[in-house]
């Protein structure tokens, strides 16, 4: 059965788009089926991955509104060895129009249930902020991933999210649960970093990843060439750490 996981966080800025593709590409290295769904408007995943949309070019925008289907608009990214639903701006138009549309929360789930058979992973990278496309997509997911940046105001962040995802489990979608936290951009030499590291060990145990991300330059890097990290620069520590991500992830399986 395949697994459907939304990276989410309310907060922007913490790595989640950067999860989604390094995550991605790693579990595809591992010989998984993997799918990735770029749902939020800014496309970042969409260009991340180096993927060249044209005007005319069909996007998960259209597929949500019914407008073709989705063998129209995946892509079979083949130097990656995984797949896409892209998105543009354009895909404002469906959180729109969503709005007023009956069981608007179950939309991408209908997709999800008729696609999710050919694959082992669909990973949807979702806004950050808790508006409808996100809740289609915890309505539509087996699990969720939170990256976690070790800073601040993440625990409180955090506790919000925790609560959002309890909201959506009592009204659209029961079987939902937290997969896993994933310590993003850390730097051990930070004392900040480590503090707010103790404190999600102490709270969230059986839900942290034991993996952390680094800050590390060549995921900042990897993007603007429309790469995954373990492409772009396969020993850096950016890329052992996604892979080590995957690793975990697969160890969950059934």
């Amino acid at each position: 059965m395949a697994e459907i996981f939304s990276i989410v966080n309310q907060k922007g800025g913490v790595g989640k788009t950067t999860t989604c593709i390094n995550l991605s590409a790693a579990l595809a290295k591992a010989k998984r089926r993997v799918l990735l769904i770029d749902l939020d408007p800014q496309s970042n995943a969409t260009k991340g991955c180096g993927t060249q949309l044209t005007d005319g070019s069909l996007t998960i925008n259209d597929l949500l509104l019914k407008r073709c289907s989705f063998d129209d608009v995946v892509l079979n990214l083949v130097d990656f060895n995984f797949d896409i639903l892209p998105a543009t701006p354009q895909l404002t138009e469906a959180e729109v129009l969503l709005l007023s549309s009956d069981d608007k929360e179950f939309t991408l789930k209908k997709v999800l249930t008729e696609i999710a058979p050919g694959y082992d992973y669909l990973i949807i990278d979702c806004p950050p902020s808790l508006n409808i496309l996100t809740v289609n997509a915890l309505t539509g997911s087996t699990g969720i991933i939170i990256p976690v940046q070790c800073e601040f105001f993440a625990l409180q962040g955090l506790s919000e999210l925790v609560s959002t995802i309890d909201t959506i489990k009592q009204s659209s979608n029961e079987k939902i649960e937290i997969k896993g936290i994933i310590r993003t951009m850390f730097d051990s030499r930070n004392n900040l970093s480590n503090d707010v590291s103790e404190q999600l060990v102490k709270f969230f145990k059986d839900k942290l990843f034991k993996t952390k991300i680094p800050r590390n330059i060549t995921l900042a890097e990897s993007p603007s060439h429309g790469m995954p990290v373990i492409f772009y620069e396969p020993n850096s520590k950016g890329a052992l750490s996604y892979l080590s991500l995957a690793g975990e992830l697969i160890k969950l399986e059934n």
